[in-house]
């Protein structure tokens, strides 16, 4: 705040007081909220490495036990038990709120996962190899919804911190020195204000002795 556009009265003092301390309270709950905020971070990055980790895994697992189906029963039958399965797995997304950010949370309505009977190809006839392959699919599927849980999650707390980081920096090292120094102007003011007043009442009372002690003539 420029020092003209302040007024050196004690309600603007009052006031400044009162600003300063409201933003010095805005200042250590944005400072916890951002360090909350890191914590669940540092949190969810290690679960997220987790779940990538496992995702890998089963991918290459799933990889193998597909190639094995191929090789045992003929890509030709592997096609068609996969053209056999009609129905998608389906997910509904919730959300949670995580010091103050919305992340998603995942809500299964129908898990990616199904016993053999309701995998759409029918149990007779149908190996084991392939059923193998498909189970290996499936729990990949369920990594990759946890993973995309997780990374959204990320995303969200990242832009969250660096907002939270650009507030607390904008209060320590703008609002609140700009706020302090006006309220050091007008405390400055005051009390030259006042100097002068005890000044001018000094001078004026000298004047009044002098002229009392002066002869009537």
């Amino acid at each position: 705040m420029p020092k003209q556009d302040v007024k050196p009265t004690r309600t603007e003092l009052i006031e400044m007081k009162r600003k300063i301390a409201l933003s010095q309270r805005g200042y250590k709950l944005l400072k916890m909220k951002r360090d909350g905020l890191i914590m669940e971070f540092f949190k969810t990055l290690s679960k997220a490495k987790d779940v990538r980790a496992k995702m890998t895994q089963d991918y290459v697992l799933a990889e193998d036990r597909l190639v094995v189906a191929k090789c045992v029963e003929g890509e030709a039958v592997v096609n068609s038990a996969a053209f056999a399965i009609g129905h998608n797995p389906s997910v509904t997304m919730g959300t949670k709120n995580v010091m103050g950010v919305v992340v998603p949370t995942k809500i299964e309505s129908e898990t990616a996962k199904r016993r053999v009977d309701q995998k759409g190809y029918g149990v007779v006839g149908m190996s084991a190899r392939i059923n193998e392959a498909a189970n290996a699919y499936e729990q990949l599927v369920e990594d990759i919804i946890l993973a995309a849980e997780l990374e959204t999650t990320l995303k969200r707390l990242v832009d969250e911190i660096e907002k939270t980081k650009r507030r607390v920096n904008a209060l320590e090292f703008k609002v609140m020195p700009e706020l302090q120094e006006s309220e050091s102007f007008i405390r400055l003011r005051l009390e030259e204000m006042e100097r002068e007043n005890v000044f001018r009442l000094k001078k004026i009372k000298t004047k009044g002795q002098k002229a009392r002690k002066r002869p009537v003539t």
